[in-house]
């Protein structure tokens, strides 16, 4: 399938790892006021669309993953912020919210290489990846109550997801930069390398994921995107249906016959 077309992110598509470079570094990858988000939004839907994606990896071009939010635009009232309350508001959902929105209905593995300072809405973005590695030089903040703003991403439903409503609670009321071993320590970042590493090490997750079987590796997503919100009886039918759709996929019999002549080599 044909790469969409993007504006200010590059995409490149590598077996069967999509890899999505936000490529604004002159604003430090702001999400606002640039084309980010139209890119972001283009790529999931593309990645849903092609049957060549296993997985997903995003990461920043320059200094910064993402400074979220343009703070010139703010003071002046500008761009993705002007206007009455009302305006304000359906230029989020227009803007930024397709977003999380996007994010969340992708139905391959995301990776965020989280390269440098990941800040409000470029802090959310990372966290609306599956998993997350981060650079020795990444830092992490929900900085929005320091600009007297909330977190109008979604960041505030993600993160007490990831790690706790207490934690969630503490760094997005204080405001506070925390750098990426002590984000490891909050379970935010898996694995911490240095920054010549970090996109060696994001795509050693990535080929273990993207060796696996398509299809199954999709269902598999979906079942652990929607067990935190369901009931264990009705997630079981929901597993059982995937199941029945897994035996009577071609790539299930490829497997099984794949362990099968590794076992055999094995034993001789």
């Amino acid at each position: 399938m044909t790469l969409p077309t993007l504006h200010d992110a590059t995409l490149t598509l590598d077996r069967r790892i999509a890899t999505l470079t936000l490529n604004r570094h002159d604003v430090r990858n702001a999400l606002t006021g640039t084309a980010l988000v139209d890119d972001i939004v283009a790529v999931a839907e593309w990645v849903n669309r092609c049957d060549d994606v296993s997985v997903l990896v995003i990461t920043g071009a320059g200094s910064a993953f993402s400074a979220g939010g343009n703070i010139k635009d703010m003071a002046n009232r500008g761009g993705d912020f002007a206007g009455n309350v009302a305006e304000v508001a359906e230029r989020y959902r227009r803007g930024i919210q397709r977003m999380p929105l996007a994010l969340s209905a992708v139905e391959v593995p995301v990776i965020a290489a989280v390269n440098g300072p990941a800040i409000g809405a470029g802090f959310d973005l990372a966290n609306m990846a599956d998993i997350r590695v981060a650079s020795t030089k990444a830092k992490f903040g929900e900085t929005f109550l320091n600009l007297g703003i909330v977190p109008g991403d979604g960041g505030a439903w993600f993160m007490q997801r990831l790690i706790g409503y207490q934690r969630a609670f503490e760094l997005t009321l204080s405001g506070r930069v925390i750098d990426a071993e002590e984000a490891k320590a909050y379970g935010i970042v898996l694995e911490v390398a240095e920054p010549e590493a970090l996109m060696d090490v994001a795509m050693a997750h990535a080929e273990r994921i993207a060796v696996q079987p398509p299809k199954a590796t999709r269902l598999t997503k979906r079942l652990m995107k929607m067990a935190p919100d369901m009931q264990l009886k009705a997630f079981l039918d929901v597993c059982a249906t995937f199941q029945g759709m897994c035996h009577n996929e071609p790539e299930h019999l490829e497997a099984v016959n794949k362990m099968l002549e590794s076992m055999e080599k094995k034993r001789r």
